[in-house]
Parts: C-alpha cells; sequence; structure tokens
C-alpha cells in the first residue's frame, strides 16, 4: 500500500468531519463584506459567522478589480437576509457555504457579473456556464486582462504582507 492510498481514508474522514453535524441552513443578516467572496453573517440572536462563497474566486482585494468585486458584493446583500448552506470550514476558520438572498445563488450572481471566476479544485467549478457567458461578453473583470487570484496570491502573496 502506497502513501497516497493510505492518506485517502485519513482525508476522506478529515473531510467529512469538516462538515457541519446539522446540515440545516443558516439564516441571518449580512453585516460586514470583506472582499468580493468573504461576507459576515448574523443569525438571529447569534454572534456573526464569517463565510467564504462556494465556488468562486473573487480578485484580491488589492488586485485589479478587487474592490469592485467587493462593492458588488455588498450592493447585492449588505444588510439583506440570506441563505446560507455551510458545505466546510477553509484553513482561516471560515464557514464555505453556498449563499442565496431572495433565492438567487450569490455565487452564480457574481460569476455571472464578471466579478468572480468559477472555482473548483478538480476543474472548471460549479458557475463554469455563468463564468464562460460572462466572459463572452466580456464583462467586468473580462474586460481586461484579469489575473485569477490563486496566480496573483503565489506572485505577489497575500494583500496585507509588508
Amino acid at each position: 500500500m502506497n502513501l497516497r492510498s493510505r492518506a485517502l481514508p485519513v482525508f476522506l474522514l478529515a473531510a467529512l468531519l469538516a462538515v457541519p453535524a446539522s446540515a440545516k441552513p443558516l439564516y441571518g443578516v449580512v453585516n460586514h463584506v470583506t472582499d468580493g467572496d468573504t461576507l459576515w453573517v448574523r443569525p438571529a440572536g447569534g454572534k456573526p459567522v464569517q463565510v467564504r462563497i462556494h465556488g468562486l474566486d473573487a480578485p484580491e482585494i488589492c488586485q485589479a478589480f478587487g474592490r469592485e468585486a467587493r462593492e458588488a458584493l455588498a450592493a447585492r446583500v449588505l444588510h439583506r437576509k440570506v441563505r446560507v448552506s455551510i458545505r466546510a470550514q477553509d484553513a482561516y476558520q471560515r464557514s464555505v457555504a453556498k449563499v442565496s438572498v431572495d433565492g438567487q445563488d450569490v455565487g452564480a450572481w457574481l460569476v455571472a457579473r464578471g466579478f468572480a471566476w468559477s472555482a473548483h479544485d478538480r476543474g472548471a467549478g460549479p458557475y463554469a456556464l455563468e463564468q464562460a457567458q460572462a466572459r463572452q461578453a466580456k464583462l467586468g473583470l473580462w474586460a481586461s486582462s484579469s489575473v485569477e487570484p490563486r496566480i496573483f496570491r503565489r506572485r505577489h502573496g497575500p494583500c496585507n504582507a509588508s
């Protein structure tokens, strides 16, 4: 048995444990938008939860089009009630989740308007169709030569680096 086949069961167990035990959606009001793919949701009577929107990657705040992506997300969800379907926790202890407002998938909305890339570890991601349409129409970040955030971070590090 090689290292890869021994690591698979450990990885699968870790992935299962990362998903919250209660798969019930969280409902709350967005009280802060950090950037184009991260927001804070305050459930009724609860503490705010930091949420990273699942299935997309928005430009870093210090990157070209980063501020526009944050402003678009804020205009869509800030001070509004949202439905949050948590999928996992990331390395920064954020809940990674699908977010909906008025029944509309916020991730699809962002990608369709050119404010984020459809992203997934193993392929085009859940919003590949929306991305193709935004790219074809040269919407948002597709109007210029934008660099994917993962490549930007690799080249320049995080925005808050000195």
